[in-house]
């Protein structure tokens, strides 16, 4: 501030004409100094101007890309959102097919076990009226041995159906060459009977029960070819597959089993041979 004030100072004394050399240069010396130092100060000034407007311009950059990391982040936070919440859509999906498929199961074997039931029921009489026409029988030979005492009772001839269940009882004990004979006799006996059908398929599980495939193969032929309206068409055409398959004739295990499903689709054999049509290679 004392430079300002020596500058009207000076002029005061130019002005009054009684300003010594010495003095006037004095003066100017001190105008040279202020000039100086005003220069010095502009460019302070405009250095501080610079830093200023370089570190409002970094300023500036850094908060940019700073707003530009949040808004990368905040997508790249939606983004997983939504793939997780597709995933649950996706999980939610899984689990409905699976409580499906589960269901169906448990509905396919109550079916088969009504059915199943059923099946025994009508067994279980037709094994009763046997046993009661067994016992007539039994009570007329014991009242005929009475009468005639001295000569031994004739062997009473066994009906059809207990023949048949004679030759099952056999095949349950295990004695497969006796059980064979049984169900072949009873096809000697009755080939029009109603059972002549599970007689043959019988035979052909005595021949598979003792490896004897190929015996097999053609006892359940015997059933698909003469008895087609019968239910044991279906475990023939299974069985006889699975015989194909022991002795390594693939194709035609193939063959019989797609004509099983193709003639029973709805059928519990049907659903076995699709389970062996993938595993048979």
């Amino acid at each position: 501030m004392k430079f300002i004030y020596l500058i009207p100072a000076a002029v005061m004394v130019c002005l009054s004409g009684c300003v010594t050399q010495s003095a006037l240069d004095n003066v100017r010396y001190d105008i040279d100094e202020v000039r100086t130092r005003l220069i010095s100060v502009e460019r302070n000034v405009a250095g501080v101007r610079e830093e200023s407007k370089e570190s409002v311009t970094s300023v500036a950059k850094g908060l940019k890309d700073d707003v530009a990391a949040v808004r990368k982040l905040s997508a790249d936070i939606q983004a997983t959102i939504d793939s997780t919440k597709n995933e649950m859509l996706a999980l939610n999906g899984k689990l409905d097919d699976t409580s499906l498929a589960m269901k169906k199961p448990a509905e396919d074997l109550s079916r088969y076990r009504e059915d199943a039931d059923k099946r025994i029921i009508a067994l279980e009489d037709r094994i009763l009226k046997q046993q009661t026409l067994l016992e007539d029988l039994t009570k007329r030979l014991e009242d005929l041995a009475k009468v005639k005492k001295e000569e031994p009772p004739a062997a009473v001839p066994l009906t059809p159906d207990a023949l048949y269940m004679k030759g099952l009882e056999t095949y349950k004990a295990g004695d497969m060459p006796a059980a064979r004979d049984q169900f072949l006799k009873f096809i000697e006996q009755n080939p029009r009977h109603d059972l002549a059908a599970n007689a043959h398929y019988w035979i052909g599980e005595t021949h598979y029960s003792e490896k004897n495939y190929e015996s097999a193969i053609l006892a359940y032929q015997e059933v698909i070819k003469n008895y087609p309206g019968k239910e044991k068409v279906a475990a023939a055409m299974l069985k006889q597959a699975m015989s194909f398959s022991a002795i390594k004739d693939a194709k035609s295990a193939k063959y019989v089993l797609k004509k099983l499903v193709e003639g029973f689709p709805k059928s519990e054999e049907a659903k076995r041979a699709k389970e062996l049509l993938k595993e048979i290679k």
